[in-house]
């Protein structure tokens, strides 16, 4: 803590930051405090909906759960809303930039925090080109709908193959992905003019996406023939045997279902409601963005948990109906599709409204874009302003009041690996960086309990329940980050990165701290901070 004695040699990689300087460097921020609750619930929502929804859905239920998609969603849900109380209890006790990273800087550490900026790069930086792969994908299609075909070669990452999306036809390899480049580069130049500017669009954009998903349940409602509900939970089917040419990543979560339980299990049965729920993970991904903007929320420690807990109660609500309404009108075994919810607008006879689905889509995986990107700027803005990384990223525009440079770079960073990277890549590397991000969010609420019992919390649980939803939460989160690294690839890319990182911060991060040489954000010498009394 600064104004303590500071530890010599490597001790100081377990210097902690004060929760009291951490108020007090939010209280001297440059950003534009213009955020309030509903525009928070809708910055989850903009992040939330989007891929999962719109993609992941007719794959989990075709090749996992069936009908007990619904339940899937559930379940998933379920975890997400214990790392999301997690996050509600830490955003409203330490209002500040950074997320995740913030807080383990207050708890276990700077060497801990810096692992967590390496982690929320994969779950921030990655998953916004992920999410502009799948947004290439829609927008190919609208346009091919109207005889607009973008070359092969211009549409996928070098060597993945491209396929005709009206045969399913390969028709050839990728070389780079330029809609995915085009769509990093205007959310970027977006994000760059403002916060509140782009706060607007958000909003807007997430009107229209969510209008688009309400439509469709409401107008899929009077097509639903429930007899395709019928069996909710459908018979197992034996999993392949191993050396068949299955995906990777259908192998990993198939494991995870037989591991959670004790089953052989393969497609459908209970297992598959499992396998089903790991696969449809990266669809919860984002309601934990909200906790990125709290320099920039009027009331953070009100409105924090509501933005986070609201935008995932309301994502939840409408996935599981979404779900409803798909699986009751295509037969669960045909929704192996790429744009499940326009082949099931398709059967509904209404072309037009196939249409706005798709634009609805293209809006949606829009404002998933901007959110990403707007965190990832975000957790670099507070790293700088520690002295971690170089002060560049910290710098912010006289006019627009963002922090523009970092904004850039992190735009140039997300259109590389969206241009020249697959989605499956992209997604399991994804979501390795926020399951061990979550699971130490959850571990970091049970040290600051113990470690500061009497800090000022707006939002906290009872004591059992605490312990008992930070426990299951971190061990779920652990379980399933473990299947994933099953993945050869993954796991190297993974090991590898997380080496280049620690290598980065004992060159450059120790030796700038600004905790480690009892700096203040504004470069002053730090004051001691004093404990609260016991009952503040």
């Amino acid at each position: 803590m600064a104004g303590q004695t500071k530890p010599g040699g490597l001790g100081r990689i377990f210097l902690r930051k004060s929760v009291e300087q951490m108020h007090a460097e939010h209280e001297q921020g440059e950003l534009k405090k213009t955020l309030g609750a509903w525009n928070l619930i809708l910055l989850g929502i903009g992040c939330i909906i989007g891929t999962g929804i719109f993609v992941l859905t007719g794959r989990a239920a075709a090749e996992f759960a069936g009908p007990g998609i619904m339940i899937s969603f559930v379940i998933t849900g379920t975890l997400c809303a214990l790392v999301a109380l997690a996050y509600a209890e830490l955003a409203a006790a330490i209002p500040v930039s950074g997320s995740a990273y913030s807080y383990s800087y207050a708890s276990m550490g700077e060497i801990v925090a810096w692992v967590m900026g390496l982690l929320l790069v994969l779950e921030y930086g990655l998953a916004a080109s992920t999410v502009a792969v799948g947004w290439s994908g829609y927008v190919v299609s609208f346009l091919a709908d109207y005889g607009i075909h973008i070359p092969a070669a211009l549409q996928a990452a070098p060597g993945v193959p491209v396929t005709d999306h009206d045969t399913g036809a390969v028709i050839g390899t990728g070389m780079v992905n330029l809609p995915a480049l085009i769509a990093i580069g205007a959310v970027t130049m977006l994000l760059t003019l403002g916060v509140s500017e782009s706060a607007s669009v958000n909003n807007v954009i997430v009107f229209i996406k969510v209008g688009v998903v309400i439509a469709f349940i409401v107008i899929g409602a009077s097509h639903v023939d429930p007899a395709l509900w019928s069996p909710l939970i459908p018979e197992q089917i034996p999993a392949p045997a191993p050396g068949t040419d299955m995906a990777i990543g259908a192998q990993i979560t198939r494991a995870l279902g037989g591991v959670l339980t004790g089953a052989d299990t393969g497609q459908y049965g209970v297992p598959g409601l499992i396998t089903g729920a790991a696969t449809i993970f990266f669809a919860y991904i984002g309601f934990e963005a909200v906790s990125t903007a709290g320099a920039e929320s009027k009331n953070p420690s009100r409105d924090m948990p509501i933005g986070i807990l609201g935008s995932l109660i309301i994502c939840t609500i409408l996935y599981i109906l979404t779900c409803a309404v798909l699986v009751g009108i295509v037969p669960y075994a045909l929704l192996d599709n790429p744009a499940p919810i326009a082949m099931a607008v398709d059967r509904m006879g209404l072309p037009w409204f196939a249409t706005v689905v798709k634009i609805g889509a293209i809006a949606g995986l829009s404002s998933v874009m901007l959110v990403l990107l707007y965190g990832q700027t975000r957790i670099f803005y507070t790293m700088a302003r520690d002295g971690l990384i170089p002060q560049v990223f910290a710098n912010v525009h006289s006019k627009f009041k963002t922090p523009w440079v970092n904004t850039i770079l992190v735009g140039l960073l997300a259109s590389g690996f969206a241009g020249f990277m697959g989605l499956d890549d992209l997604a399991d590397l994804t979501n390795v960086g926020t399951l061990a991000a979550f699971a130490i969010i959850c571990i970091t609420v049970i040290y600051l309990r113990f470690a500061r019992p009497n800090m000022k919390r707006p939002f906290n649980m009872p004591m059992p329940v605490m312990l008992v939803v930070s426990v299951l939460g971190a061990l779920m989160c652990i379980f399933l980050l473990m299947s994933l690294m099953a993945h050869d690839k993954t796991r190297n890319f993974f090991l590898i990165y997380l080496a280049g990182g620690f290598v980065l911060y004992f060159v450059y991060g120790l030796q700038n701290s600004k905790l480690a040489k009892g700096l203040t954000v504004g470069g002053h010498e730090a004051k001691p901070m004093e404990l609260p009394h016991k009952g503040d």
